[in-house]
């Protein structure tokens, strides 16, 4: 039952993730991202990370994917459809390649399944939402907040393009006939 479920999962999220760098439509694009999004979350629950996968609804599929909205109707985006460029497929190939030889390398590496400081013994004295909070703080404090200085510059980015252009006008030159 468990390998139907990852398999289910799995296999949405990523036809989900093609759909969401393939698209057209920008709507459609969100909406593709909501589906890897909440099928990403229920991995999370498979491997028994229930704080990761609330993480995972709560802020990515909540709080990012609506600001994305929101800063796209800001922008009220016009798009024409498009043909696909006949070198499209062989990019869609190269990438797979890529992204298969990654994952060899990732699975052959001494360093899979290692689980950095959150160690078992942590997490079953604490448990596994203080050992998320004190690893993220600890060893990875300086990518923590990278990240936060990299989405308060998307915030910012957001801002300027929505912004519209002020227009001065001239005003018109005082009449020298009134005394």
């Amino acid at each position: 039952m468990m390998w139907l479920l990852f398999i289910y999962f799995a296999t949405v999220s990523v036809v989900a993730g093609v759909l969401t760098v393939s698209l057209r439509n920008a709507v459609h694009c969100a909406l593709a991202l909501l589906t890897l999004l909440l099928h990403m979350a229920g991995l999370f629950v498979m491997l028994n990370a229930e704080f990761l996968a609330a993480v995972q609804i709560i802020v990515y599929a909540g709080a990012i994917l609506i600001l994305y909205l929101f800063v796209l109707m800001l922008m009220n985006l016009k798009t024409e459809e498009q043909h696909l460029h006949k070198k499209y497929p062989y990019l869609f190939f190269a990438g797979m390649g890529l992204l298969a030889e990654l994952l060899i390398l990732l699975m052959l590496s001494p360093y899979s399944g290692t689980m950095g400081t959150a160690t078992p013994e942590l997490i079953l004295a604490t448990g596994p939402s203080h050992a998320v909070g004190i690893t993220m703080f600890s060893d990875y404090l300086l990518l923590f907040e990278i990240v936060g200085i990299f989405l308060l510059g998307a915030v910012i980015g957001a801002i300027v393009l929505a912004k519209t252009p002020v227009k001065i006008e001239n005003p018109e030159p005082a009449n020298s006939s009134t005394p």
